[in-house]
Order: C-alpha cells, then sequence, then structure tokens
C-alpha cells in the first residue's frame, strides 16, 4: 500500500525533531587561510546573532555534496572551485522554544573566488566577513566546540595545506 507523500513545509517543521535531520555543512575558504562566516540574524530559524558557516538541510533524493553546493549557490552565489569532505558530527541541541533537536552534520571545506561571494538571503544574516581560526568573531555558533573537537585538525590541514 503506497504511503502518502509529506509536503515539505511538514518536512522541515520535522526534520532534527521527530526524526534526526541530515544537515550538509561547509566552510568557504579563499585557499589562502581565511574563513567566510556568517552572523545569523533573529529571522533564521535558529542561532541568533551567532556566527556560523554555510549549512542547509538535506533534500529528499539529493545527494550530500549536490545539496551543500545548491545550498552555497542559493545562500552565498558562489561555486566551488575545490571541495574536502572533512567528516561528521552529531549536533544535538534545542530550538529557541526548548524543544530537543538531533542533526548529524556533514562537513565540508570548499575553496570559493571570494570576488564572487554576496549574501543571496540577506534576511537570514546581519552580518558576515572573513576570518582566520585565530580570529574568529563571537559569539559562535553553539557547535563550533564540538566541530572543532573532532574535526577541526581536518579544516586545518585544507586552509593550511597540511598532509
Amino acid at each position: 500500500m503506497p504511503v502518502e507523500k509529506l509536503s515539505q513545509d511538514i518536512l522541515r517543521q520535522h526534520k532534527g525533531i521527530s526524526y534526526t535531520g541530515i544537515s550538509a555543512l561547509f566552510f568557504m575558504h579563499d585557499g589562502q587561510g581565511r574563513l567566510f562566516l556568517n552572523k545569523r540574524s533573529a529571522r533564521s530559524r535558529d542561532e541568533h546573532d551567532r556566527w556560523a558557516p554555510g549549512a542547509g538541510g538535506v533534500k529528499h533524493g539529493q545527494t550530500i555534496e549536490a545539496n551543500m553546493l545548491r545550498e552555497l549557490k542559493e545562500e552565498f552565489a558562489t561555486t566551488s572551485l575545490k571541495t574536502d569532505f572533512l567528516g561528521y558530527f552529531d549536533a544535538f541541541r534545542t530550538t529557541p522554544d526548548g524543544q530537543p533537536t538531533h542533526w548529524l552534520a556533514m562537513c565540508f571545506a570548499v575553496q570559493v573566488d571570494p570576488t564572487t561571494v554576496r549574501i543571496n538571503e540577506p534576511e537570514n544574516f546581519d552580518d558576515s566577513g572573513w576570518f582566520t581560526l585565530e580570529t574568529l568573531p563571537t559569539p559562535l555558533h553553539s557547535q563550533f566546540d564540538i566541530f572543532f573537537e573532532k574535526l577541526k585538525p581536518q579544516l586545518e590541514a585544507v586552509l593550511y595545506y597540511k598532509t
């Protein structure tokens, strides 16, 4: 017996809450050791006023990498020059209203031409800029510490061409 397909709106409301959500997280970099981060606005889904890399929930039927590249284009109007998969981590958080969530964050480093990067969704971001790992802005997204604990060496290897 066929199962009724749920709408994208309903699925979006349940991602990470009724089932584990999957996100494609990407650290844009310029190939010279700088990362592009954005400050999430009050109109973002969560993590308001915190600095974050790019990310987006994975759509059904789309590969993780294709999803990441789509989000890169949609959010920042740019394309990848080089893509490196860094790894993953489990993100356990709560929504602004206290609902526990669970996301599986698939993490990439994406080299871009910095002259092509622009904010395509200005309602979601209050600020943006290029930073080094030594000059990161604050406050950072709540999952930065977990990402750094698990995947910082992989990100450093890409940023600083370590092997």
